[in-house]
């Protein structure tokens, strides 16, 4: 267990943004068609939802209390991304397109709060969920040029 005085930063962050992650996929799952599909949305909702319980001990460590909230950046590609497959002709690929971007917001977090010198078990977490992070969006990335295509 981390200690209180343990220095963490942007630790909430990454779990809002992963948060409204698990949300969208969550949503994507009722939205698309393929059935493969739905069950990598349902595996990469998963990985998510383990990442943030990994993650909450240093948000502890960082506010003082668990991070409940979502992104709003995440928020409203969910919002636009409704939106936009209401007028394609291709809802899954639509659905791909924006998961794949919320991927990067996830990159784009994590490597942020590692950058913050993270010390000793916090920057072990971070580090573990940053590669899991890549692995799913480079699936998310792979599905998109296969549904280009």
């Amino acid at each position: 267990m981390l200690n209180q005085k343990t220095s963490v930063e942007n630790v909430t962050d990454v779990i809002q943004v992963m948060r409204a992650g698990v949300e969208f996929y969550q949503d994507a799952i009722e939205k698309v068609s393929n059935p493969a599909l739905k069950s990598t949305f349902t595996k990469m909702a998963t990985k998510k939802a383990t990442a943030i319980q990994a993650l909450q001990p240093l948000a502890i460590a960082e506010q003082g209390d668990i991070e409940d909230g979502s992104s709003f950046a995440v928020e409203s590609r969910k919002i636009y991304t409704k939106f936009v497959a209401v007028f394609s002709s291709d809802e899954d690929y639509t659905y791909i397109k924006q998961l794949e971007e919320v991927e990067d917001k996830v990159l784009e977090v994590l490597d942020d709060a590692i950058d913050k010198n993270q010390q000793g078990q916090a920057l072990l977490i971070l580090t573990n969920i940053r590669a899991d992070a890549q692995s799913m969006h480079d699936k998310m990335k792979t599905l998109q040029q296969l549904q280009k295509n």
